[in-house]
């Protein structure tokens, strides 16, 4: 099947620009998101595939998806997945100002399920909406701290997934939160064990594969279940 669309909410870089250019080598006509100017490799990307073409979009800015809805129109979304999020640094939470706070969970948890509730119209009871969580975000799976605001950014994002899922029970539609494994971006550092490339090629495979399962699920780049 080659007239799938697939949008990415967060292409400018690492996993979003090299997920992108794997769902465009999958067959996929892909709109990639942007906050500022089109950087060069989302450029070559566009390109060299022929595939890719570039939206601009704030995901904090509630007006700016609603104008990307409009500007869509009546484009059926396959497959709608937010990568867009950012992280803070490695300290206590107490010592986090609350300026921080506050950009890190409404970037992170609030602005993705806006852009989910958004864009969902776009996307066909066939279709899936997906969300990079992270396995930081699991809370049976923290016993080593670190990280504690992104952490629960993720943990937030996690609930309201949750509830949107428990809300649209009826709605055939897959949900999948997806972890990238430990990849060697700004977060996972140089140590990490997948590089980006690696990682989105199981992303993709993953998005791909789950694509008509239904219902809400927590992955990992490889398919294996990540306890919430």
């Amino acid at each position: 099947m080659t007239d799938r669309t697939a949008l990415v909410v967060g292409a400018s870089r690492s996993l979003g620009l090299a997920l992108a250019g794997e769902l465009a080598e999958r067959g996929f006509d892909v709109v990639a998101t942007v906050r500022g100017e089109t950087p060069e490799a989302l450029a070559a990307l566009a390109d060299r595939t022929g595939r890719v073409t570039v939206e601009h979009l704030d995901i904090t800015d509630t007006g700016q998806i609603d104008a990307l809805r409009e500007r869509l129109g009546g484009r059926r979304i396959d497959l709608l997945f937010v990568n867009a999020g950012i992280t803070d640094a490695d300290v206590p939470a107490a010592q986090v100002p609350t300026e921080v706070f506050v950009e890190v969970m409404v970037t992170n948890a609030l602005s993705p399920m806006r852009v989910v509730e958004g864009l969902a119209p776009l996307v066909p009871p066939t279709g899936t909406i997906g969300v990079m969580s992270s396995r930081q975000g699991s809370i049976g799976f923290n016993t080593r701290g670190g990280h504690e605001v992104y952490r629960a950014s993720k943990s937030a994002l996690n609930q309201l997934m949750r509830s949107y899922a428990a809300r649209m029970a009826q709605d055939p539609r897959t949900l999948l939160l997806l972890h990238p494994g430990w990849v060697q971006t700004e977060l996972g550092g140089p140590g990490a064990r997948l590089t980006v490339a690696e990682s989105a090629r199981g992303v993709a495979e993953v998005l791909v594969g789950h694509a008509h399962d239904g219902g809400l699920q927590f992955l990992d780049h490889t398919g294996a279940v990540v306890p919430w």
